[in-house]
């Protein structure tokens, strides 16, 4: 016991050091997180806290003008066409690897809709937007999956499945910051805040709740100018009672511990230690469940920089130029009166002012009161207004078209393109993060379900013509080792780039077959890309014939008889009955009077072919 509580003591003092590195990260983030929202009048303080500045005058304009949260928006949504639509390609031609190809991007097709793994993405990418980094966790889930047994108590048991969640940085620590990559840490915790009721059902243990700090939303007063208040929201830190923190500490293999260390201590309980629970790295080696993705590189650094930090001080400058302007322009309205001592009521004046049909009573061979001479507003403000919103798309790496004064109307066609490029560029370095995300995502799935899919499963996925398909894997079908993944996204271009690319394409023959024409699988892609879908009704007949081959295949491999029709295309079941039988999942399952049975339906295709 006294080894247990020892380990325990040691995992949360290593927690508090990293917590103490990673402060000033902290800070950053939280800022940030303030001027997306719009609480943008306040700083870093020197007690490692958020500070709101308040005003200096009682008359001083402290309105908002938010332009980092709609350049954010606009790169979001361009980031958000980047779809985790996953292409898996074989190693080699062999038909094993064929058909583990095959397998493989079945299973991560039917997964992608299943997690919904486009919205998580969507929410990594905020994360990294507005903070610079963000993490998705691929973790073996035993609550989910089919039920495969009943306990006596009535419990269900699951066969588990995978899940995929998004980690904010906030709950993730790396040994150092210095570490460039995850690859290059030795050791990850990861840390979150669960209630004690939680704790309780996820490990089985009481802990003692405690009053735990956490990040909330709240309301500021501290906006609006002369007569008036605005509310913002910011971002604050709050307290959630009767909670205890789950420590979860992930360390690499060593020569001590071969199969790497898990460890993991709930309040101050140690609940699991271990050997790192998967079989997720290369080469069979076991490896974090985290993947890391950033917003831009920081050389020297293991956090990612978001464009928010370069934008602040220019957003502070634009809400000064602004505040000070109608600062001015108030002036100019309700004007600044000249009063000699004592010849009129002062506290009358300073509540009414000189309003229309004021009797104004002043002392007899005094001056009346007047209005200073003001002056117009200086075209410096215009100016320098004008130059910070540049700053603002310049630094953003956004210049968004819908705006026509970002556009000159003497602009040709290919100075138009030429801009569309380059905003397209300037967002690469965030998309090539996304993408190596999601294949990295690709990678860890398949190498799970090779390690614990050891019954059959069941998956269902889109066919080829929108129709469910349903079909069958076990762990054995997966060999991540004997494919290429890749992601099947492009770019952020646009529909109508993407339309203009396709007619170009056409007009120079590069889609046609040798003989000019469309075939009918052609044609269906086209009007995918083209945003029409596959259109209701149209079928390519080739593929039905595939598909029902496949389905031949599956039930002559179980036993079962397979009836050649008159209808079918025998040369295209032909090949690929025989395909299959130099694959690696018939060498596995087929047996003697399998073969025999598929030997003799092909032979009765070929009848059937010579009879035509």
């Amino acid at each position: 016991m006294k080894k247990i509580n020892e380990t325990a003591k040691e995992v949360l003092k290593d927690f508090q050091n990293r917590m103490e590195e990673r402060k000033s990260f902290d800070l950053k983030w939280q800022l940030n997180m303030n001027f997306y929202m719009g609480n943008q009048f306040c700083t870093t303080g020197f007690g490692g806290i958020i500070e709101d500045l308040d005003r200096q005058y009682f008359w001083q304009e402290r309105e908002v003008f938010n332009h980092i949260a709609p350049k954010i928006d606009i790169r979001l949504a361009k980031l958000s066409s980047i779809k985790p639509k996953l292409h898996v390609v074989p190693a080699t031609a062999d038909e094993s690897d064929v058909y583990t190809a095959k397998t493989s991007k079945k299973i991560l097709d039917s997964l992608s809709n299943k997690l919904n793994l486009s919205q998580k993405i969507n929410q990594a990418t905020k994360w990294s937007e507005i903070c610079g980094t963000s993490f998705y966790k691929v973790f073996w889930n035993s609550n989910l999956g089919q039920v495969v047994a009943i306990e006596e108590d009535g419990k269900k048991v699951k066969a588990g499945d995978i899940d995929v969640v998004v980690c904010s940085p906030f709950e993730i620590y790396p040994d150092s910051s210095t570490n460039e990559n995850l690859e290059d840490c030795q050791s990850i915790i990861h840390a979150k805040v669960y209630s004690a009721e939680e704790i309780k059902n996820m490990y089985g243990v009481e802990v003692e709740g405690r009053n735990i700090d956490v990040f909330s939303l709240d309301k500021t007063m501290n906006l609006g100018g002369l007569g008036y208040s605005g509310i913002g929201t910011k971002v604050i830190e709050s307290t959630r009672q009767n909670s205890g923190i789950v420590i979860e500490k992930y360390v690499r293999p060593t020569e001590e511990y071969p199969n790497g260390r898990l460890i993991i201590v709930a309040g101050e309980e140690l609940v699991f230690d271990g050997d790192l629970p998967y079989v997720n790295g290369a080469d069979g080696k076991r490896d974090f469940p985290f993947i890391k993705q950033v917003c831009c590189d920081e050389v020297g650094s293991f956090w990612g920089v978001s464009l928010i930090e370069r934008m602040i001080p220019i957003q502070r400058a634009y809400n000064a130029v602004k505040n000070r302007k109608h600062e001015f322009l108030n002036r100019l309205t309700l004007g600044v009166l000249s009063v000699e001592d004592g010849s009129v009521d002062i506290d009358n004046l300073e509540d009414e002012g000189l309003a229309p049909g004021k009797i104004l009573v002043y002392r007899q061979g005094s001056n009346p009161p007047k209005y200073l001479d003001s002056e117009t507003l200086p075209t410096d403000f215009e100016k320098e207004e004008e130059r910070l919103l540049e700053e603002f798309t310049t630094i953003s790496g956004t210049t968004e078209m819908g705006d026509m004064s970002s556009v000159s109307a003497s602009m040709s066609g290919v100075a138009l393109e030429l801009l569309l490029d380059e905003n397209q560029t300037r967002l690469s370095f965030t998309t090539d993060s996304i993408k190596n995300a999601i294949k990295m995502i690709g990678k860890q799935v398949l190498r799970l379900y090779k390690q614990f899919a050891s019954i059959p499963r069941l998956m269902k996925i889109v066919g080829e013509n929108g129709e469910p398909e349903l079909f069958y894997f076990k762990g054995s079908d997966i060999s991540s080792d004997d494919v290429e993944l890749d992601t099947d996204v492009g770019s952020t271009d646009s529909l109508s780039q993407k339309r203009n690319m396709i007619y170009t394409l056409l007009e120079n023959n590069l889609l046609q077959d040798e003989n000019g024409k469309l075939t009918n699988s052609m044609k269906t892609k086209i009007l995918e890309l083209l945003g029409f879908g596959i259109w209701e009704g149209a079928r390519d007949v080739d593929t039905l014939h595939i598909k029902r081959a496949d389905k031949e295949n599956l039930a002559l491999l179980d036993g079962k008889e397979a009836k050649v029709k008159e209808i079918d295309d025998h040369e295209l079941h032909i090949e690929e009955h025989i395909a299959f039988m130099l694959s690696g999942e018939y060498e596995q399952n087929a047996n003697e009077k399998v073969e025999e049975n598929f030997l003799k339906h092909i032979r009765e295709h070929k009848k059937f072919k010579e009879g035509e």
